[in-house]
């Protein structure tokens, strides 16, 4: 079996909400041995890695030219229960890393019953700006079109994602079909407009031309991700998040720290701003000193508690008591 399937089978079998607060039985049983032993009996992989150990992990949701981009679909339970989902987008500065590659961020997701989307795009060295968020954009089509089949609930759904990845859940959550990122998109015409519920954004790029101009915050896989793109502030204007700002936008949480050196904490700042200004719902959860995704275990916990707090109090989750 492929290292990237058994990672897949051992996050999700540790990744059910804690079995103290499903089963009393399990009161004697220590939590990890509680989630891991109601897991293995509940949570459902898509396809199924026993019965297809030699196929790539996930389903197909579109082909963009010769590249087949896949979703990888968890589930902590039957697809007959309609459950809040979240997509989960990896980040990498639009270059590095696949789905499989960061499979662990899910697992707080999964531990609040949630399904998970997990999902690949295309990166800098199969295609250019914008190909990335026209991917993740026809990954939401794919979860509305197939949500029956598995039990999204297309009322709860969640775009989450870290560094790039947080930019792309930005951009997935904040454009509509009139940014033109559908188009590619086949199975989107005539469907419905789709929306999501609410956005998880940790430190991802929401001014993207700040990255490539000349400067300190200048970054090399901007300059790839844009590499021989013609109108490049122009494009860099059309894919950041900040051009997006308006009323009515889905709830969002951005966690960021102060420290960051991959992307200013001040982009955040930006962001959560502009979004107070036209009354959009929004939480910066600012960790102190905090670099780009490397904080103290306090900080880590407490941000993903704050990120559930706010999706709760929006109503997508159930509160725990």
């Amino acid at each position: 079996m492929k290292r990237t399937t058994l990672l897949i089978c051992i996050a999700v079998q540790l990744g059910l909400v804690s079995a103290r607060s499903q089963n009393p039985a399990a009161s004697n049983l220590d939590p990890a041995t509680a989630w891991a032993t109601i897991a293995a009996y509940q949570i459902r992989v898509y396809p199924d890695p026993e019965l297809h150990p030699l196929d790539p992990p996930g389903l197909v949701y579109y082909r963009a030219g010769n590249v087949d981009l896949r979703v990888g679909v968890i589930t902590p339970g039957p697809p007959t229960v309609v459950r809040p989902t979240v997509i989960s987008i990896h980040g990498g500065g639009w270059v590095h890393y696949t789905k499989d590659n960061l499979i662990f961020s899910i697992l707080p997701y999964l531990a609040r019953g949630m399904d998970v989307v997990n999902v690949d795009y295309r990166q800098a060295n199969e295609a250019r700006a914008p190909a990335a968020v026209e991917d993740c954009r026809c990954a939401l089509h794919w979860v509305f079109k197939h949500a029956k089949e598995y039990g999204f609930d297309t009322e709860r759904i969640v775009v989450a994602g870290g560094s790039a990845g947080g930019h792309l859940a930005l951009m997935t959550g904040m454009v509509d079909e009139k940014a033109g990122f559908d188009d590619a998109c086949a199975f989107s015409i005539g469907q419905a407009p789709v929306k999501v519920a609410a956005i998880v954004d940790f430190f991802g790029i929401t001014d993207v031309a700040q990255q490539l101009q000349p400067g300190p915050d200048q970054r090399s896989w901007a300059i790839e991700w844009f590499a021989g793109v013609p109108n490049r502030e122009e494009l860099a204007r059309r894919v950041s998040p900040l051009t997006y700002v308006r009323p009515n936008l889905p709830p969002t949480i951005m966690v960021h720290g102060t420290s960051d050196n991959g992307v200013p904490y001040e982009q955040s700042v930006r962001l959560h701003n502009a979004l107070d200004k036209v009354g959009v719902p929004n939480e910066l959860v600012t960790i102190p000193n905090g670099g780009h995704g490397v904080y103290p275990d306090s900080e880590k916990i407490r941000a993903q508690s704050e990120v559930f707090r706010f999706l709760e109090a929006h109503g997508i989750l159930t509160p725990i008591h």
